[in-house]
């Protein structure tokens, strides 16, 4: 799907974008729930199509508008940053949107001294530590996917594997990126693999992501 069938490829981000670029009446958004939404939201004339209806996403079904009310309402007057990665509901219930590559500028350019990321608990810890100036809150959620990784994970790989660049999602929980070589989205984790070009990488997060990247990148 991803190197044969795909006309735009790309993280969240990116589909977004090439959505809006899209001259075809008819879009099909091959991934989960939350990007078609965002498709049909920059292409309300459009009909968007998704495979499957019923693909979802662990961290998008972690936070409703009831709990952007509940944050608001816990911390009042607080902007609400929530990921990229969320329902359109959500979205419409946030103040601003970001993403795992400018979410540390979006923070940093909010005003108020505190902030409220959702949902993910991760990616705001990950955020706070770069952006200390700011008093960061969050809701709970994540992702199923990479709260499994543990920091320990990384330190037997490593001994394992020495000579190997280890790169992490920043969905990722705060020790396991503390103990990567990289840590950067899914659009920077493939522009640092192409740069640097590692001999051996070892991707802390979705598996089908590496198969995509060695299919780009055999050596």
């Amino acid at each position: 799907i991803f190197h044969g069938v795909a006309d735009v490829v790309g993280d969240s981000l990116q589909l977004a974008v090439g959505a809006t670029r899209v001259e075809a009446d008819i879009i099909v958004q091959c991934g989960v729930h939350f990007m078609a939404e965002t498709s049909k939201i920059l292409n309300p004339s459009k009909l968007v199509l998704i495979p499957d209806p019923d693909a979802g996403c662990s961290l998008a079904e972690s936070i409703t508008p009831a709990g952007i009310a509940e944050m608001r309402a816990r911390y009042p007057g607080a902007p609400v940053v929530s990921y990229v990665n969320t329902t359109a509901a959500v979205k419409a219930a946030s103040d601003i949107c970001c993403t795992s590559a400018n979410a540390a500028k979006i923070v940093r350019a909010v005003e108020g001294d505190t902030v409220i990321m959702t949902p993910d608990r991760y990616l705001a810890q990950n955020v706070a530590r770069e952006v200390p100036e700011k008093r960061v809150v969050w809701w709970d959620g994540s992702c199923i996917v990479h709260e499994r990784f543990t920091a320990a994970d990384l330190r037997e790989f490593r001994a394992f594997q020495p000579d190997t660049t280890i790169i992490a999602h920043p969905e990722c929980p705060p020790d396991v990126v503390a103990e990567a070589d990289f840590t950067g989205s899914t659009a920077g984790i493939i522009d640092h693999v192409s740069r640097t070009r590692p001999a051996k990488a070892m991707l802390v997060t979705e598996c089908s992501m590496a198969s995509n990247i060695a299919g780009a990148l055999p050596g």
